[in-house]
């Protein structure tokens, strides 16, 4: 029996018009899929429908892979790849794997021998990478910072240290309600004449994305307050 392949499937990073930032290719796999991986089923039938599925998306075509998985049950998740059947990894936002745990399905795909296809579509970290002036040869993506605000900025400093030594980009996020705490981090602990690139909201009617040395950010007030923002620091300009 020949094997499904495993189709990694972007979604939008906000309410954005589909059309907008999703390939008419992804569109055409996506409406002929029968077994979806996602990471919750209420999401995922709203991004479907948006999509243009029309059929009746019921329970059995989903299997839920999140926080709550266990590492036993793996293999449930390509089974229906392993019978012959085309199967969609989405996440929640963005591009699949990249900040997500769906890397551990794609890695047990390979070892099981099952074509896996990256599809074309928004990523945040690329869109404010692009957009920044910085550094796009050398970078390294942190996720999330240290809540404890000590913690924060002994990190932020040697992300800072890194970025100098290296002439190297680094990027990271916060939850959006933490925003502001992190912003006010970077203003009280990176030299003036590091450079700091915040992109809010990328994708949507409300995006906008900034490049300031320390100095200067420490003369204005971002709305940050509960946006999705990705932060980039940069030493080398």
């Amino acid at each position: 029996m020949n094997k499904g392949k495993l189709y990694l499937i972007p979604t939008p990073l906000g309410p954005s018009p589909i059309e907008q930032v999703m390939p008419t290719k992804n569109l055409e796999i996506i409406c002929r899929l029968e077994y979806f991986i996602v990471e919750e089923r209420r999401t995922a039938r709203r991004f479907l429908k948006k999509a243009g599925i029309e059929k009746d998306l019921n329970d059995g075509m989903f299997m839920v892979f999140n926080e709550h998985y266990h590492e036993n049950d793996l293999t449930m998740y390509i089974s229906p790849a392993l019978e012959g059947n085309d199967t969609g990894l989405l996440s929640e936002a963005g591009i699949p794997c990249v900040a997500d745990p769906g890397n551990l399905i794609v890695a047990l795909a390979h070892q099981k021998g099952i074509q896996v296809i990256p599809l074309t579509g928004p990523s945040s970290i690329y869109l404010a990478l692009m957009a920044s002036g910085f550094n796009g040869q050398n970078f390294t993506f942190h996720g999330y910072l240290p809540v404890d605000k000590r913690q924060r900025i002994n990190k932020i400093r040697e992300l800072e240290k890194n970025s100098m030594d290296k002439n190297q980009t680094q990027l990271f996020i916060e939850t959006p309600y933490r925003n502001l705490n992190l912003f006010q981090s970077l203003l009280e602990t990176c030299r003036e004449d590091t450079q700091l690139c915040i992109a809010v909201d990328l994708s949507l009617e409300s995006e906008w994305i900034k490049t300031k040395s320390i100095k200067e950010w420490r003369k204005v007030h971002p709305d940050l307050n509960k946006h999705p923002a990705i932060f980039l620091i940069y030493y080398g300009m």
